[in-house]
């Protein structure tokens, strides 16, 4: 399987177009944010920022790139779309940031915070977990004097001006953008989409949702949400790893599912027309034979028809897949390319370089599943160009060890052989049957990769002439 490129392919100028491609290219290449790092020289620099700052490339123009990335690649597929949301703090450079309306407080309990939110719906294959990049991508800030839900009389708001609406609106887009193009979309959220008009207005044939519920609400029954399975007898069971956190060991966790149908009502904060009662599906996954503060017990709201253990377990699996949406924001921030150290002097051009460096994490994403996923075959090209793919195939001579477990087993061409020596220069030991590669392995990987293929380019060009 080939997945298509992730570039720009539609702006007002083609010189955009190719200026566009080739900071996407560096972003991915150097993993830095820093644009005197990723460039050459003055020229490359001024480019950079004059690109950023073009009014002829705005932030609706980089979501429908990305978005037709994505529908190109998972045309005629099956997806699950997740959505969440990430604030990018930038008030450590507060005296620097030009205050204009791209930026606003992040912290409305004691209004020192300084920056702005990202809510992406991100889709992946419904059954090997491809990611296809972004349906929609929705950024806004608040307002930098921003007044409390108190003060805004919030509750008796409409959906519409409440900043939950984003989950139904992103959700809408995702809808338009993919309801043609695939075969059908699952939307994932996690507690904070659990609301009730969401699931009035998003669902039709084709389109489901699968949200964590959030609120013990009142059924119709008049029984409570989260006790209305505490009677039924397990119907499933399963066995789950538990990583270790906080100095806690890890654990084999045993789950036991219950599912059933339910329904549920509206409440006096719901919007005005929305219907009076909507039939779901709630699953619980639920821990047992562990008494930790970090037990287990997932609630999952769903319009899915959950007629079995299976369809039940296959919910839990996409769930799952939330951690996924987590890593975007990890790689974006702290942990990769720390875009809150951003030194950019406007807000407007942050953002922007947000929605590029999220889109080249797809690439990272692509990586690491070539090699997890050994029956995904993906090619090199996805990644990487013929002169980097050459360079790769000396530093896998120099990178391999004496010994048959140190090889590299993959064949020229395959993206996993190309990732093999990128974790390796982030830091991986090469042996297959410890864990394997992890973003962070990789991101790191690829800093020493351009470094070295810069020079190495160098000297071949140098000795050519």
């Amino acid at each position: 399987m080939q997945i298509l490129k992730r570039e720009f392919t539609d702006l007002e100028d083609l010189r955009l177009v190719l200026r566009g491609n080739k900071i996407m290219g560096d972003l991915f290449s150097k993993s830095v944010q820093s644009i005197r790092q990723i460039t050459e020289d003055d020229s490359s620099a001024k480019g950079f920022y004059r690109f950023l700052q073009n009014d002829r490339v705005s932030e609706d123009d980089i979501v429908w790139n990305l978005s037709a990335n994505c529908k190109a690649g998972c045309r005629g597929k099956y997806v699950v779309c997740i959505q969440d949301t990430t604030e990018i703090n930038l008030s450590s450079h507060s005296k620097r940031i030009k205050k204009d309306d791209y930026i606003g407080t992040t912290n409305a309990k004691n209004k020192q915070g300084l920056g702005f939110f990202v809510h992406p719906s991100l889709v992946l294959d419904a059954r090997e977990g491809i990611p296809y990049g972004y349906a929609d991508i929705k950024v806004w800030n608040r307002p930098k004097e921003f007044q409390s839900k108190k003060e805004r009389n919030y509750n008796s708001l409409p959906i519409e001006e409440k900043e939950s609406y984003k989950w139904l609106e992103v959700s809408k887009n995702t809808k338009t953008a993919l309801q043609d193009v695939v075969e059908g979309m699952v939307i994932i959220q996690d507690r904070e989409g659990d609301i009730y008009e969401q699931f009035a207005v998003v669902p039709e044939a084709g389109v489901d949702l699968l949200i964590r519920a959030g609120n013990d609400r009142r059924l119709k029954d008049k029984t409570k949400l989260f006790s209305c399975l505490s009677g039924q007898e397990a119907q499933g069971t399963y066995e789950v790893i538990v990583d270790g956190k906080k100095g806690k060991q890890k654990r084999i966790a045993k789950m036991e599912i219950r599912f059933k149908e339910v329904e549920i009502t509206k409440t006096v904060s719901t919007s005005k027309g929305a219907v009076d009662a909507i039939k779901l599906w709630v699953i619980e996954a639920k821990e047992v034979g562990y008494t930790g503060t970090d037990k287990i017990c997932w609630r999952l709201l769903t319009t899915l028809s959950v007629q079995s253990v299976e369809i039940a377990k296959t919910c839990i699996e996409w769930y799952s897949w939330r951690w996924m949406i987590e890593e975007v924001f990890k790689i974006l921030k702290k942990e990769g390319y720390d875009i809150e150290a951003s030194e950019l002097e406007y807000a407007s051009s942050v953002r922007k370089m947000s929605l590029m460096i999220m889109e080249v994490i797809i690439k990272l994403f692509l990586m690491r599943l070539s090699y997890a996923e050994p029956e995904v075959p993906l090619e090199a090209e996805t990644c990487f160009t013929e002169d980097e793919q050459q360079f790769l195939e000396h530093q896998i001579t120099r990178l391999e060890g004496k010994t048959e477990k140190q090889k590299n087993p993959y064949k020229s061409k395959d993206l996993k052989r190309y990732v093999w020596a990128i974790a390796r220069m982030g830091g991986w030991k090469g042996y297959e049957y410890k864990r394997h590669p992890g973003i962070t392995t990789l991101w790191n990987g690829l800093k020493y990769f351009k470094a070295a293929f810069d020079g190495w380019i160098m000297m071949k060009n140098v000795s050519t002439r």
